[in-house]
């Protein structure tokens, strides 16, 4: 059985909200609210990049944003095939 790690008691104040939200993703996950606070802490990241720099993370971004435009211009393409199949057969 591994061992678990050194774990600390600290007091912090947050509010009701912050607490019934802990409860309810504690409950949701099937884990302790104490569990919750320690993933969220090891999770947060300040400049919300992560490891990426600004320049690296637009890039990325534009890239994910052109595979989403160009695989939804071939969704509405096929669509709009159905449709005029359907409306001859309509007809």
């Amino acid at each position: 059985m591994a061992t678990a790690p050194n774990l600390m008691r600290k007091q912090y104040l947050v509010s009701e909200d912050n607490i019934k939200k802990i409860q309810a993703l504690a409950s949701t996950k099937g884990t302790s609210a104490a569990n919750i606070v320690r993933l969220a802490i090891d999770a947060y990241d300040p400049s919300g990049f992560g490891d990426m720099d600004s320049p690296e993370f637009m890039d990325f971004v534009s890239s994910k944003l052109k595979e989403a435009i160009s695989a939804t211009k071939k969704a509405n393409r096929k669509v709009s095939r159905v449709l005029k199949t359907l409306s001859k057969v309509k007809d």
